[in-house]
């Protein structure tokens, strides 16, 4: 992806040998300035809504080590190599990944364990917010959760990462990788910062990837340095496709990269047994929504009208690098908010609309409805107004005038008002229901439930089947209320044979 160092403290320490390409005067490292303090904020994890805004004021060398400064044996984990492999023997037997035991990899293992504990704890705790998201769509494109550590070595999750190379956000796009794989990206906007569009273009170039290698220790390479790196090394190395064999024809960069990953891995695996825990359990992912932008917005008038905190707008939208939406024709803008914001912005809409243009956002205002979630339906490809207007048994008269339409034009992701009834959203297993097939029974969606954690709910059908299952396959957000259905456990799962990418 990157000709350059990957942006994390994850790096084989002989690479920083010449490379001081940010000024110190970014960063006063003297003894007296601070440094502790600047760290700390770097790696907040208490407060995501202050999250790494200085990420690309690193000086490089402060989380990585001379080539020639060793661990001493007294301070060294006490674990012993042979332990080591017998761990690393397991982890290798539950990955498709190949995690084989070898000296650089122990001591990247080592050399974390002695100078890099505090912030591995962070990182853990960290993880608890980011490794949902990750996990969700790298089912999805059937890659393996195991990825998820790449964000790491990428990023130290931070998703306003940016490197010296100018790779930016969690997963380290470059400008013209981020726009092949459809991160919009201009003087207001760089969706390379979304965590979850950026995830997206991640597991699509991570697929991709492997499809042409055939080897994950390859493809995570290629990600690294590009897969044109890649291909010259397999050549000087005369054709070998061994990772660990080629390496040292890769750039300086690369050759360290895949034993970061595998240390991360085998650090997270087995955090509890290096004591290696979070410093608080408070971290969770926290669930959001988005609202499609029907014109151009700014935050302050965001917060003054909806009382939304500035700083959770930027937290939770942080690809809007100014603090305003634009209105980009023929390009869909969305604001993602924590759920417990939405209902503030959907009660305040029209008056933020009229104060930052003075235009009225819905032409008939006494007939329109306000949009909650719980009177509302987000359009799907394929959708039209008359097929939605008979799937929620109403006029099309009404679809438009609730929703202020002049015209029949929809756009994919588009909230609609489908009813003026309240409707109950209360989760759980709807017994009352009749089922033809006894194999399934009837879930109601409530409200912060994912594909995800209903999956993990009933232990025994994956996200993938619950897609099939409920035609799910282009969905990712679920309207409270929604009714799925579900296998039961003793009925055989339906596997979707298809191209799931």
């Amino acid at each position: 992806m990157k000709k350059l160092q990957f942006f994390t403290f994850f790096l084989l320490p002989c690479l920083l040998i010449g490379q001081n390409s940010i000024p110190k005067n970014q960063w006063d490292l003297s003894k007296n300035s601070g440094l502790k303090s600047k760290l700390d904020l770097w790696m907040d994890v208490t407060n995501l809504q202050t999250l790494d805004l200085i990420s690309n004021s690193m000086e490089p060398d402060i989380f990585l080590l001379d080539h020639r400064e060793i661990p001493k044996p007294e301070e060294i984990d006490t674990f012993s190599s042979m332990t080591l492999k017998e761990q690393l023997s397991v982890l290798n037997k539950t990955t498709p990944f190949k995690v084989y035991h070898s000296a650089t990899l122990e001591r990247f293992i080592r050399v974390y364990l002695k100078d890099r504990r505090e912030y591995l704890n962070r990182l853990i705790e960290k993880s608890a917010y980011y490794f949902p998201l990750f996990e969700q769509y790298l089912d999805r494109y059937d890659l393996p959760l195991e990825l998820k550590y790449l964000a790491i070595v990428e990023s130290a999750l931070n998703p306003v990462a940016v490197s010296a190379s100018g790779a930016k956000g969690l997963w380290q796009f470059m400008y013209g990788t981020g726009n092949e794989y459809g991160l919009y990206i201009d003087s207001f906007v760089d969706e390379r910062f979304d965590p979850i569009k950026s995830t997206r273009a991640a597991c699509s170039y991570l697929k991709s990837l492997y499809d042409t290698f055939g080897d994950w220790d390859l493809a995570l390479a290629a990600y690294n340095s590009g897969p044109g790196n890649v291909k010259k090394a397999i050549k000087r190395a005369g054709g070998t496709k061994n990772y660990w064999e080629l390496r040292h024809f890769l750039p300086k960069e690369t050759s360290s990269y895949v034993p970061a990953f595998y240390a991360t891995m085998y650090l997270f695996t087995h955090a509890d047994f290096h004591n290696l825990k979070p410093q608080s359990k408070e971290t969770v992912y926290q669930h959001t929504d988005t609202v499609q932008i029907k014109g151009s917005l700014n935050f302050e008038m965001i917060k003054k009208f909806a009382g939304i905190p500035i700083q959770t707008l930027r937290s939770s939208n942080p690809s809007y690098k100014k603090d305003i939406i634009p209105d980009i024709p023929g390009h869909t803008m969305y604001l993602t908010l924590p759920v417990k914001y939405l209902q503030q912005f959907l009660e305040a809409e029209k008056d933020i609309y009229l104060a930052h243009s003075g235009v009225e956002m819905n032409p008939k205002p006494g007939e329109s409805i306000a949009i909650t979630q719980m009177n509302s339906y987000i359009v799907q490809p394929g959708d039209n107004l008359n097929r939605i207007a008979i799937k929620h048994n109403i006029s099309l008269e009404k679809l438009k005038t609730w929703n202020g339409l002049d015209s029949n034009f929809l756009i994919s992701g588009q909230r609609l008002v489908v009813t003026d009834k309240k409707k109950s959203t209360e989760p759980g297993v709807n017994k009352k229901k009749n089922i033809n097939n006894t194999n399934y029974q009837i879930y109601r969606v409530g409200f912060g439930d994912t594909l995800f954690k209903i999956s993990r709910k009933f232990g025994n059908i994956s996200i993938s089947e619950l897609r099939t299952l409920n035609g799910l396959e282009n969905v990712n957000y679920l309207k409270p209320g929604t009714e799925l259905k579900i296998r039961t456990k003793d009925a055989a799962p339906q596997i979707d044979h298809g191209n799931k990418s």
